[in-house]
């Protein structure tokens, strides 16, 4: 089992937006599998305006593919409208679960 952590740098007064977007996206992501236990955090003592969207999955491959065809979905990106003029940078980190 992998956890998928997508560290996201908001934009001041953004983050609010982020955490929207990505509640929203949720259950479609979660609809296409191998995106598992998905949550979204904000930052309580770290840099100012953090969003981290964390999963879990069997599947790396499986992940990656869901990824690439959730960005061509017409209902995720009314949901992610905006995204980019949210967002100033960001990371993926990527664990085994021992």
């Amino acid at each position: 089992m992998y956890l998928i952590r997508e560290v996201f740098q908001a934009k001041p007064g953004r983050a609010k937006d982020l955490v929207k977007m990505f509640k929203a996206a949720a259950p479609h992501f979660a609809k296409m599998g191998d995106m598992n236990n998905m949550r979204v955090m904000t930052d309580v003592v770290s840099t100012y305006w953090t969003v981290i969207v964390e999963s879990e999955t069997d599947n790396i491959a499986g992940f990656f593919s869901n990824m690439r065809s959730a960005t061509m979905s017409d209902e995720l990106k009314d949901i992610m409208k905006g995204y980019m003029d949210c967002v100033e940078g960001g990371r993926r980190e990527m664990f085994l679960i021992e």
